[in-house]
């Protein structure tokens, strides 16, 4: 679903991702594991268009989008929930999803969304900015699913999220998965998330990749190890 091949990026003169492959199959949850400025926004940015590639290529179902702006990717199937959530404050939960919508078929909000997402059924006319941290980020989710992707990124979604909301929010991912044809990249720290998630897990450090494991095979100690400062 997803090929990156020799990905780089640059701030100014320096490299800060250096030359990255990887693939990421239909129906597979891809964790990017690091410590904080290792590189996974950098990397997440770059997949989605808001960093430029210096060198490398994306495609999404062999379309390549490598040179393409951020919203001709989101047409092309690849869908964002950045670090911190960026949710609109002002705008009500309901307005906020449809935001996410100018991409889609329908005008009208899927009641699938709502069935994943049962509290912002219940928010939903209220203004975003009213919301927990733990149900803003739920709201980003809902705000990137309506555009249907083939591909959902998702920047640190635990972060600032209490352990009970980090449970549920695995809980959808997963059903996410199981009833729709769709790849999830998350980049993240905790691992006990990461390990009710993934199918597979790649860690990074300082823009390259230095260990890859199938859940199955992981060794949580050796993980905790990479984390650590």
């Amino acid at each position: 679903m997803l090929n990156v091949n020799n990905l780089k990026v640059c701030y100014g003169q320096s490299e800060v991702i250096h030359g990255l492959n990887f693939s990421v199959p239909k129906n597979e949850t891809l964790a990017i594991m690091g410590r904080n400025g290792m590189g996974k926004t950098t990397l997440f940015k770059s997949l989605i268009g808001i960093l430029p590639l210096s060198e490398g290529s994306i495609s999404v179902e062999n379309i390549d989008v490598s040179r393409q702006d951020s919203y001709q990717r989101v047409e092309n199937g690849i869908a964002y929930v950045p670090q911190g959530r960026m949710i609109f404050p002002s705008l009500t939960v309901e307005e906020n999803i449809k935001t996410g919508m100018d991409v889609s078929r329908t005008k009208k909000i899927p009641e699938e969304i709502f069935t994943l997402f049962p509290v912002l059924h219940e928010m939903r006319h209220r203004k975003g900015g009213n919301l927990s941290g733990g149900q803003q980020q739920q709201l980003a989710i809902a705000r990137a699913l309506v555009t249907n992707p083939k591909v959902l990124l998702l920047d640190e979604p635990t972060e600032g999220i209490q352990p009970s909301i980090i449970k549920d929010i695995a809980n959808v991912l997963n059903e996410i998965k199981r009833i729709r044809d769709i790849t999830i990249i998350v980049s993240e720290q905790v691992l006990s998330f990461t390990m009710a998630v993934a199918d597979r897990i790649i860690v990074i450090d300082k823009g390259h990749f230095i260990h890859e494991d199938l859940r199955d095979d992981v060794n949580t100690e050796q993980i905790k190890k990479y984390l650590s400062v």
